[in-house]
C-alpha cells in the first residue's frame, strides 16, 4: 500500500497527518510512505526524522501523491493559489483520502472530491463506539483545545488562578465557569483545576455530573431529562425554547460571578448555541475573560468575533480558530494515531477494502465511486445521493 502525505496549505495550519513514529510503523507493516518536504516542520518534525523512520521525502505534493493509494491529510483539500491548482488534482482517481473534511460545511469540496473519483473519509464522522475510540480524532483534538483554552484563560484574566498565601496577604483563587462538559470541556475543567482555580461546569446532560465532580469541579445543573438533553450518540442536542431561556438565565448568574468563562457547547451539524448574551457580558466583572471554543461554528457568546480577541464592557473575549494547531507537536501525534487506527480498520490484510455493512465504514465514508454518500443534515429528509451503490467497494 502506497501512502502519500502532503504539506498542509490552509493558513495557520501547523499540524501534519503522519508523524515519524507512525510512519515507521506503517513502513514496518509493509507500506511505503512518501511525505512532502517540510510537511512536518511546523509541528516540530524534520525531513530527516521521516527518513530515519523509513519514509521517502518528496520534493512536491504532486510527487508525494503520484503513486499514492491512500492520501492522509489533516484538513480538507483546497485550491493551491501558489500552483494555480486544486489539491484534489494531485490525488489519483480511485485513491482513498482520509482527512478532517468539514462534511457539513464544505459540500462543494465534497463534490469536487467525488467528481475526481476519490473515495473520501471524514475523520469528524467517526462514531463514538468502543471499538472506534482509537480512531476518534474529534476527541483527541478536543483534548488539545480544552487544555489550551484553560491556559488562554489563565493568561488573559488579570489575576492569579490559584489560592496564594503571601507576606502581602491571602490571594483568593480565580473562579472559572466551563460551559459544556464534552471532551474539550472536561479537559478545560481538569486543567483549570490543576492550575488552582475554583471551577464550576454547566452542561444540559445530567449524565456528565459524575465526570465533572471527579475532576474537582462543581456541577451546575439545569433540570432536564436525559432524552431532552442528548441524542443517541451521546452528543448534546438543542433544547426546547422554554429550557433555553432557563439555561441562559442560569448561565448569566454564574458567569457574572466568574473571573473566566470557557465555552465549548456545540450541536453537531448546526450553528453553535448562543449561551452568553451581551447582557451577560455586561454583567461580568471588568478584567474577566471569555474563551469561546465554539467560534468555528459561530460562537457561544453573542459578542464573539471568530478568529479575533476583542474587549467588550471590560471583558476580554477570545474566539480562537483551529486551537489544536497551536500545540501542533502533540496534536499531530494524536491525530496520526487516530488516522493509523482507522487505516488499519480499512486494511487488516494490507489492502484497503471498504465494507459498507460495517458501522464505522458506513459512518465515515462520504464519497465513493464518484458519488456523494453523506447522510442528509439533521432536519432534512431523503437518502444520500448514492442510494443504490453496492455494499462493498475496493480501493
Amino acid at each position: 500500500m502506497n501512502i502519500g502525505v502532503p504539506r498542509e496549505i490552509l493558513p495557520g495550519e501547523r499540524r501534519v497527518a503522519i508523524v515519524p513514529e507512525v510512519a515507521g510503523r506503517l513502513v514496518k507493516a509493509g507500506s511505503t510512505v512518501a511525505v512532502e518536504t517540510g510537511a512536518g516542520e511546523s509541528a516540530g518534525f524534520s525531513d530527516d526524522d521521516y527518513r530515519a523512520a523509513g519514509a521517502t521525502v518528496a520534493p512536491t505534493a504532486a510527487a508525494a501523491l503520484a503513486e499514492a493509494d491512500v492520501v492522509l491529510k489533516v484538513r480538507r483539500p483546497t485550491f493551491n493559489s501558489a500552483l494555480g491548482r486544486h489539491e484534489v488534482d494531485f490525488i489519483r482517481p480511485g485513491a482513498l483520502l482520509i482527512a478532517l473534511l468539514d462534511p457539513r460545511g464544505d459540500q462543494d469540496g465534497l463534490r469536487t472530491i467525488a467528481k475526481r473519483g476519490v473515495t473520501a473519509v471524514s475523520m469528524e464522522l467517526v462514531p463514538r463506539i468502543t471499538r472506534a475510540q482509537m480512531m476518534d480524532a474529534l476527541s483527541s483534538q478536543s483534548t488539545v483545545a480544552g487544555y489550551k483554552a484553560a491556559l488562554l484563560a489563565a493568561n488573559t484574566v488579570g489575576r492569579f488562578f490559584p489560592l496564594l498565601m503571601t507576606a502581602a496577604g491571602t490571594i483568593r483563587p480565580a473562579k472559572v465557569l466551563v460551559i459544556g462538559a464534552g471532551v474539550a470541556g472536561l479537559q478545560a475543567i481538569a486543567t483549570a483545576h490543576r492550575l488552582g482555580a475554583v471551577v464550576e461546569a454547566f452542561d444540559t446532560r445530567p449524565v456528565v455530573r459524575e465526570q465533572v465532580q471527579s475532576l474537582g469541579a462543581k456541577f451546575v445543573e439545569l433540570p432536564v431529562s436525559a432524552d431532552e438533553a442528548q441524542d443517541a450518540g451521546g452528543y448534546a442536542k438543542e433544547l426546547a425554547e422554554e429550557h433555553i431561556a432557563r439555561e441562559k438565565q442560569l448561565i448569566h448568574e454564574h458567569a457574572a460571578a466568574a473571573d473566566a468563562v470557557i465555552t465549548t457547547a456545540l450541536v453537531p451539524g448546526r450553528r453553535a448555541p448562543v449561551l452568553i448574551t451581551a447582557d451577560t457580558v455586561r454583567a461580568m466583572r471588568a478584567g474577566s475573560a471569555i474563551i469561546d471554543l465554539a467560534a468555528e461554528q459561530g460562537g457561544n457568546c453573542e459578542l464573539s468575533q471568530p478568529g479575533k480577541t476583542v474587549v467588550e464592557h471590560g471583558v476580554t473575549i477570545v474566539a480562537p480558530l483551529n486551537l489544536p494547531s497551536q500545540l501542533a507537536y502533540d496534536a499531530s501525534q494524536m491525530y496520526a494515531r487516530n488516522v493509523a487506527a482507522l487505516l488499519k480498520h480499512f486494511s487488516p490484510n494490507g489492502t484497503v477494502e471498504l465494507d459498507f455493512n460495517d458501522e464505522i465504514t458506513k459512518a465515515v465514508v462520504v464519497t465513493a465511486q464518484g458519488e456523494m454518500r453523506l447522510a442528509p443534515p439533521p432536519g432534512v429528509s431523503g437518502p444520500p445521493n448514492a442510494a443504490k451503490r453496492a455494499t462493498e467497494a475496493k480501493v
